[in-house]
This record gives C-alpha cells, sequence and structure tokens, in this order.
C-alpha cells in the first residue's frame, strides 16, 4: 500500500488530499482539506499538510510521494505550491510527481459524459484570455494545453465535429463569445482544481514510475510572469 499526498495551489483554492494506493487504477481518497481563499500563503499550506496526514492517523514520514498540481494556473499560487512540495520531497527522501492542472479538473467531470464528447477545462488568464486544453471522455489530450485568447471562432474546428463541454472559472468569457453554437455545452456546475484529482492522477503516475527531478523541476508557468507597475503618487 502506497500514501500519497497531493498538493493544488495553482488557483485561488488551496487544497491538500491524502490517497492510498495499490495499483494504478485504485487511488482511495483518505482525507481532503480545500481552502476557498483569494489569497495562498506557505505558512497556511504547511498547516494543511501537517493536520491531514496527523488526522488521518498517520506520520509525514509514512508518505511513499508528494504530488502538485505543476499548473498552469496562478504565477504565485504555483510557486507556493511547488516550492512546497520540493521542500517536502527534500526533507522526507520522497519522490515529486506533478500533474497537470487542467487534466485533474478534466478527472473530475469526464464520466459523466458521452463518449464522443470533448471536454475543455478553462483557467481564467486575465482580460480574454484563458489557459486550456482538450481531452475525451478516457481523459487523453486531444490538444495540448496553450494559454488562448478567446474570440468568436475559437474552437470552430472541433465545434462542427461534436459536442465540447466547456467548465473551469474562465469557461464564462468563452460562453459570451461561442455560447450560441449548438455544440458548445456549459454546464452549470463550477468545476474548480482540486488535490482530490490530483492525487488519483498522481496514483496511476507513480505506478508508471513518471517522477520528477526535484533539483531540477519548474511549474508550468505557460506564460512568462508580468508584474503589474504600481502607480506613482502624484503631489
Amino acid at each position: 500500500m502506497s500514501f500519497i499526498i497531493s498538493l493544488d495551489t495553482s488557483t485561488t483554492v488551496c487544497s491538500v488530499a491524502l490517497h492510498h494506493t495499490n495499483s494504478p487504477d485504485a487511488g482511495t481518497l483518505l482525507a481532503c482539506y480545500e481552502l476557498f481563499t483569494e489569497r495562498t500563503s506557505s505558512a497556511m499550506l504547511t498547516t494543511l499538510i501537517s493536520n491531514i496526514v496527523s488526522q488521518a492517523g498517520y506520520e509525514l514520514a509514512r508518505l511513499d510521494a508528494i504530488a502538485v498540481a505543476k499548473g498552469p494556473g496562478s504565477y504565485t499560487g504555483l510557486r507556493i505550491g511547488v516550492s512546497t512540495a520540493k521542500g517536502l520531497c527534500f526533507a522526507l527522501d520522497k519522490p515529486l510527481l506533478a500533474i497537470n492542472t487542467l487534466a485533474a479538473m478534466t478527472e473530475q467531470i469526464r464520466s459523466y459524459f458521452p463518449t464522443d464528447y470533448l471536454l475543455c477545462p478553462m483557467i481564467d488568464a486575465r482580460r480574454i484570455e484563458v489557459y486550456c486544453a482538450l481531452y475525451n471522455t478516457n481523459g487523453e489530450e486531444i490538444q495540448q494545453t496553450s494559454a488562448k485568447i478567446i474570440d468568436e471562432y475559437s474552437f470552430n474546428e472541433w465545434l462542427v465535429q461534436k459536442p465540447v463541454v466547456f467548465f473551469g472559472d474562465g469557461a464564462a468569457k468563452c460562453r459570451l463569445l461561442i455560447g450560441n453554437q449548438p455544440n458548445a455545452i456549459f454546464p452549470g456546475i463550477d468545476v474548480l482544481p482540486s488535490a482530490r484529482t490530483i492525487g488519483l492522477l498522481a496514483a496511476s503516475a507513480f505506478f508508471r514510475g513518471q517522477f520528477e527531478n526535484v533539483a531540477t523541476f519548474e511549474p508550468f508557468y505557460l506564460k512568462d510572469f508580468m508584474a503589474i507597475p504600481s502607480k506613482k503618487r502624484v503631489f
């Protein structure tokens, strides 16, 4: 039996989950904390990690791997999550698993739709841009993760072929532009990144030996960080 702790700080949801697994397809959730906050701090995250392991009746040393949402998402959030995960790996001498945030979002809903549908998770990247990808209902990537500027022609090549489900906090801006397309589906549910499904995908990656180099691993930022210049005070 292997134990994996998973962290997701890629958006405003800070979540930690503990899974145990004995096969690539049998990740079982033991505990999960989710905080819906505007700001995620490393102190908050380490407290959740300590609490979830102890309250589940285990110790950190019992863990077999650390998993983290690698992105895309918030630059600051990803940096906090990855640095915390790497710190645990070094301190406990455990391997690191990194899971695409959009793939984990897809894992939450893929079983609810017919096999001929495509699934498009979206994370708001500000203005008229989203981080997105396309998956089939088996969780296989059809179109790789990208930062996409949305207009009325976005996804036309897919929408003429089959239904596409758009979800996540970036889907609202997409709905305004392509919501009139008959094959564009916008479910009335909030699908936000969560360590719950990071852990499920991490269980499979663990058995396939898909570990990261802890020393060199970096978050999947997708775009360069752009600081917003502060306004100068005029006297």
